[in-house]
């Protein structure tokens, strides 16, 4: 399975609508279109995109699933909340996306991070962070909480747009 991890883009600044509710930029909707056509250039296509059901995470999702011609494969989970135990959308990929070969993640930090740290080290201790609208691929030969994936890729927005 490879697994890839996409943090949402440029958004309202906090406080200016309740958290779940704050949209992308204008900023934010054009950067992410652009990283949408650098992973069409990549080749990059997905069997489910599974969002946050928060609005900037939402609306990342559907424009990646327009520019890639698979917007129907989205799902919300609300197991990518901010705020949300990393363990929680493993043990739902597991449980309903183990026949999928190529899942698109959209989510937020830190819990993004921390589920990459989990999965590729065993423990939250590998520091990294992911940038508004970087990508990350995860290769896994079964998805479980825990150190069961390979860090293949890292990518911050203008390595995807480049």
């Amino acid at each position: 399975m490879d697994l890839y991890i996409l943090r949402h883009g440029d958004a309202a600044q906090p406080g200016t609508t309740r958290d779940a509710d704050r949209p992308l930029t204008a900023v934010g909707m054009k950067e992410i279109n652009n990283i949408a056509h650098g992973m069409r250039t990549m080749n990059l296509s997905f069997d489910a995109i599974l969002t946050s059901p928060y609005r900037r995470a939402r609306e990342t999702a559907e424009i990646v699933g327009e520019v890639l011609e698979c917007g129907s494969l989205i799902s919300q989970s609300p197991n990518l909340v901010s705020d949300e135990d990393p363990a929680a959308i493993t043990k739902e990929i597991s449980q309903h996306y183990s026949r999928k070969m190529n899942i698109l993640l959209v989510g937020h930090e830190p819990n993004l991070s921390a589920l990459i740290s989990v999965l590729i080290s065993g423990s939250h201790t590998v520091s990294l962070k992911l940038k508004k609208g970087g990508l990350c691929k995860l290769s896994a030969e079964s998805l479980r909480f825990g150190k069961c994936a390979t860090l293949e890729w890292l990518m911050g927005p203008s390595q995807i747009v480049g």
